[in-house]
Formats: C-alpha cells, structure tokens, sequence
C-alpha cells in the first residue's frame, strides 16, 4: 500500500478514534508526510510496508543534520510511532519497527513563568478604549484565571460560562469534559467584553456560542489568540518570551506555590497523570525551602528543642 492512501487512513484514525483535534491531525499527518518524503528521496522510494528500525534511525540522523532541535525531534518521532500503531491496529503490518526507536533524551522542561506583579502590567497596559481592549482583557484574565490550553479557550462557549456558579465547563484533549473554578475578576472582564464589544457585532452563523470572537463576528483562531499575547506583552515592556500557554503555567505555578493540592491542580489542568503536573508545576527554591523548614518534621522537632532552651530567657 502507498503512503498516501494510509495516512489518509491514519487521519481518519486519530480524528474517530483518538478524538484528536484538529490542530494535532495535522501536526501528525505532517510527521507521516515528512517520513515518506524522506523514503522518497534517502531510500530509493520505499514504502511504508518496506521500512526497517535502521531505516528510521537514518531518518533521526536526518533530522539532526537539518538542525531540528530535540524537543521537535521527539515530537516528529511521537508522530510517526502513532503511524506506525495505527498499522498495526489495522493489520496492515505484524511488526511496529518503531518499538525499539528512541529519540533524543529531553531534559525538564520549564518555560518562563510570569509574576503576579507582570500579570497586572500586562493587564493594565491594555487600552480599554479601543473597541477590542475588554475583548483583550478578558482573554487574559481567563486564561490565567483558569489554566486553559489555546485550543480550549477558543473553544470555550458563552452556554459553558456559569457567573452564578463560579465554574466554566471546558472541553479539553480528546474531547473529556471538566469543570474549572473561574475567579469573579475575570468574569467581571468578560461581563464588560460582552457588553461592549460581542453584543455589538454581527455574529456569524454557527458561531452564536463561541464566548470569544473576532471584529466579523468568528469564533478566534489560536494564531490570534497568539497575536493577541504578543500585543498585549509588548505594550507592557515585558521582555520575556511569552506566548498563551505561559499563562497556564503561571496559573499552575501560583496554585501550587501557594499551597493548593497537586491532584486539585492536575484536575483543573486536565492532566491525565499527575507526572505531566510534577513536571509542568516547578517550584523556586525558596518555596521548597519554605515548605521543608515548615512541614519537615525534624524541623519542627528542633523548633520545640530551641523554644524549650530559649523560651524562657529575657533578651536585655
């Protein structure tokens, strides 16, 4: 069989049977697409059907030399191990050659973080003025309010927003519900957003739901939510670079540094393994510090050693 025909197959998989979205379709189509350009070229046009485990380390090696960094090296790999599952689902193959594949070794992961203090920069740096600044503002106050991933935000519904109850409702990787506690600042920014500038546009058909829209009255696409970010950092002087998913971090972050209960966090991240939280969650050391000289029990045993000591001697 041609590649074509089962990567049009392996679309079809990940969209009904994965629950992918479509921004993940593609990403991993593209991987497919990527390997057999490169079996076209490199190994005198084999199939699918033809590759062997050294013929795809050959294709690692490839991507090294076109200086692909290791964390997109892993995900191209991601890519083309689900490829390969997909086969062997369906029969198509006996043998995954990419069960022994192994990609670059990745090191933790902490992008940048931002400070309550840069939050409110950001926030106070928007020109409520213009037409789109509530719209802005709301954005961010939400998806630092919430935690939510690009896609769930431009997801998220006006039907899925309860004031009354504090929550949203957010639609998140393949498809799982859940519901997350969202502050009443930013529903306020998002009471403002609707009355000043959603109520007032003509609203596309099948878009009547979408909480945020664009000036035609479209659901936002996360290339604008992106730019969106890009604006508002940049009018604030912040140098870091930061994109819409630093604001999940921040939102995760900030929880956990102010005591909240990893397993609360990962069920408002929705991750499904608490490792994936343990990860994306990092703590400063003076928070580590912190926490270890107050809950560490030999801390506290040398507290009531020193108190017995000194507690009863005058300072003159």
């Amino acid at each position: 069989m041609d590649w074509q025909s089962l990567i049009k197959g392996f679309k079809h998989y990940l969209k009904l049977e994965r629950s992918m979205s479509d921004h993940s379709i593609q990403a991993y189509c593209r991987d497919a697409n990527k390997l057999a350009s490169f079996a076209e070229l490199k190994l005198d046009g084999k199939g699918p059907l033809e590759l062997s485990l050294e013929d795809l380390e050959s294709y690692i090696q490839w991507l090294f030399e076109f200086q692909f960094d290791e964390r997109s090296q892993a995900r191209m790999i991601s890519g083309i191990k689900a490829f390969y599952k997909f086969l062997l689902l369906e029969d198509v193959i006996t043998y995954d050659p990419t069960e022994l594949l192994e990609g670059p070794k990745l090191g933790l992961y902490i992008p940048d973080v931002l400070g309550i203090e840069e939050i409110e920069l950001i926030l106070q740096h928007i020109d409520l003025s213009e037409p789109k600044g509530h719209r802005d503002r709301a954005i961010i106050e939400t998806l630092y309010a919430c935690g939510l991933r690009v896609s769930e935000l431009t997801e998220l519904l006006l039907s899925h927003v309860y004031p009354e109850l504090g929550i949203v409702k957010v639609i998140g990787k393949g498809n799982k519900e859940r519901l997350v506690p969202i502050g009443e600042q930013a529903l306020q920014q998002i009471h403002f957003y609707k009355i000043g500038f959603r109520n007032r546009l003509p609203i596309a058909k099948g878009h009547e739901d979408y909480l945020f829209l664009n000036r035609f009255g479209k659901k936002l696409s996360r290339i604008s939510v992106f730019t969106t970010v890009k604006e508002c950092v940049a009018k604030a002087g912040i140098q870091k670079v930061i994109s819409p998913h630093t604001f999940r971090h921040s939102f995760a972050t900030h929880l956990v540094e102010g005591g909240a209960n990893l397993r609360a966090v990962q069920e408002m991240l929705g991750h499904e393994s608490i490792n994936t939280t343990e990860i994306y969650t990092h703590l400063d050391n003076d928070y580590l510090r912190e926490t270890i000289l107050n809950f560490h029990p030999a801390n506290r045993k040398q507290e009531q050693v020193d108190h017995a000591t000194y507690g009863s001697v005058s300072m003159n």
